[in-house]
């Protein structure tokens, strides 16, 4: 009879935050490599803001770690544990992706603003006037993509206008800072970077009626994917665009940085399918 041989650990990346029971990104990613035969795993794991340190001094020694990626409240955080090759903390001032060799540094990245681009380019959406709401990690990723995109004319709307002016700031942008409870202006393009309306957050109430009907209404928030703000824009018979548009379009990036293979996109339907039958 034959000895059965051991278990090999696989090669796995994985996501963390704090809150993380709500991402679907271990959804996409053994989605993927399952679709292509690669033989790793994707996992969720909590990590508190104390915990950071710890985290990456343990990861850094397991020979089958791939890299991370990271959502709320970590963007900031990581950048201090991680080198970075594309002089992301100047571009963009906040990272989503990090990537390690064994013993080696870690190789931090954002591929929330390419994620973010991704629908609004497939569309040719073009406009004038963008709001963003937040002034937190992913607003950063997504100013340096509207920025890109050359819109003229940002607006931050923030609980902190100073916060606000500092993401401006930062980023080059002369632009507007109004608080959560002004009226909107007459927009093109309205972003929800933060957690409102997410599971657990409170509310997003906005008035959405000084929008334009071309306006599209952009909520990177998929847990739930039907948000307050979506279904406010669609009676309103607003274009909307839902958070597994980013979801899945950084994790795509993502996906080719951890498992060196790019992800099967013609298998979006499916994908999406699996995302919302989660729910």
């Amino acid at each position: 009879m034959t000895d059965k041989l051991p278990y090999a650990p696989l090669p796995y990346a994985e996501v963390i935050g704090d809150p993380i029971d709500h991402s679907k990104s271990p959804l996409i990613h053994n989605f993927w490599p399952q679709a292509l035969d690669i033989e790793a795993e994707y996992k969720k794991t909590h990590v508190t803001p104390e915990g950071l340190s710890a985290y990456f001094l343990q990861r850094r020694a397991d020979p089958d770690w791939l890299g991370c990626n990271v959502t709320i409240p970590h963007k900031i955080a990581v950048m201090d544990y991680t080198d970075d090759p594309g002089g992301v903390r100047d571009r963009i001032g906040a990272m989503n992706t990090i990537a390690s060799e064994t013993g080696g540094p870690l190789i931090g990245t954002n591929t929330d603003a390419g994620g973010f681009l991704q629908p609004l380019l497939r569309d040719k959406w073009k406009g004038r006037h963008a709001v963003l709401i937040g002034a937190g990690g992913a607003a950063r990723a997504i100013l340096f993509a509207l920025t890109s995109l050359g819109v003229p004319e940002i607006t931050i709307m923030a609980r902190d206008p100073a916060k606000g002016q500092a993401l401006l700031d930062r980023a080059g942008v002369k632009g507007k800072v109004i608080g959560m409870t002004d009226a909107l202006p007459a927009a093109d393009l309205l972003v929800n970077s933060t957690s409102l309306g997410m599971v657990g957050q409170p509310p997003l109430d906005l008035d959405l009626s000084p929008l334009p009907a071309s306006a599209t209404v952009y909520d990177i928030v998929y847990a739930p994917l039907e948000t307050g703000l979506l279904k406010a824009a669609r009676d309103r018979g607003l274009k909307t665009l839902d958070g597994l548009e980013m979801l899945i379009g950084q994790a795509a990036l993502a996906f080719d940085i951890f498992f060196d293979a790019e992800a099967p996109r013609e298998l979006d339907a499916e994908l999406r399918a699996l995302l919302l039958a989660a729910d």
